[in-house]
């Protein structure tokens, strides 16, 4: 059966935090370049910086804590475009909502009146497209640990199919390659292997732990009872209430048509045909 990735996203962005922690300071700098001509070094350019490059913390906190937000309730492999400007958008108000508050807040602490309009007509606007490069950043982390993670899966599927499977013959413990097996079923208090040789074995496991190891480009489980490698089956056929019907050429060793869900039959579908 192929892998099931947990519905609730976890953080992909595990070097997120290092990075941003000096790309911050270095887009305050950038800022300040583009937005005053005449810039001299002083105790009060210092503290001016360091209360800016706290304020693109707090902001890029709140806007990393959103997007981790919507990882978990709405991933990006569901939502597509939609979902990506959504991100977009949101992030955007609220990383300005946050810096043009605490800009407000230092202003009238510092100077006792509002910030100066040319922050809001030159400042913001800048800061407004360091946002649309933060998201940038994350969605292309999003899309890399993505890949990684795929290349993973792939390369254990590899190893389980060379590694194979070990299975008892009265005192005889030996491997069995999984081109070699035909299927799994439940016989009562056993998990029966079917070879293509018509041979069968027992196992002292599960169907739920035999599925765990076994490689999802091979073998579907159909439902509780079997499990099916590809090359067995032979085809389906649609039922009523979404339900469909599996047949093999090994019904020798399982029934003529074993029924799958309708929940699980998507998956069976995708997985018989995958570039149907």
């Amino acid at each position: 059966m192929p892998i099931e990735k947990n519905s609730k996203s976890t953080n992909h962005y595990r070097s997120d935090v290092g990075l941003f922690l000096v790309l911050i300071p270095f887009i305050s700098a950038i800022n300040y370049y583009l937005t005053y001509s005449n810039i001299k070094s002083s105790w009060f350019l210092l503290i001016t910086f360091s209360i800016d490059t706290v304020q693109g913390y707090l902001a890029w906190w709140a806007v990393r804590s959103f997007i981790l937000f919507l990882d978990r309730k709405w991933p990006i492999e569901k939502g597509g475009v939609y979902r990506i400007a959504v991100q977009l958008i949101s992030t955007l108000f609220i990383g300005l909502f946050i810096i043009s508050t605490l800009t407000e807040l230092v202003s009238w602490i510092a100077k006792g009146k509002p910030a100066p309009l040319d922050f809001y007509l030159v400042d913001l606007f800048i800061i407004g497209i360091w946002f649309f490069v933060v998201n940038g950043i994350y969605i292309g982390l999003h899309f890399y640990n993505l890949w990684q993670k795929t290349e993973v899966e792939r390369k254990n599927e590899k190893r389980a199919i060379a590694e194979g499977l070990l299975v008892k013959s009265g005192k005889q413990e030996f491997k069995l390659n999984f081109d070699e097996i035909a299927g799994f079923s439940v016989e009562g208090d056993y998990v029966v292997v079917s070879g293509l040789n018509r041979k069968k074995y027992y196992l002292d496991q599960s169907l739920d732990n035999v599925d765990k190891i076994l490689p999802g480009i091979q073998f579907f489980r159909l439902n509780r009872k079997y499990i099916l490698h590809r090359q067995v089956i032979t085809g389906f056929k649609r039922e009523a209430n979404g339900k469909i019907v599996v047949t093999s050429n090994m019904q020798d060793s399982f029934p003529p048509e074993i029924t799958v869900s309708r929940i699980k039959s998507p998956a069976f579908k995708a997985w018989f045909r995958p570039h149907h």
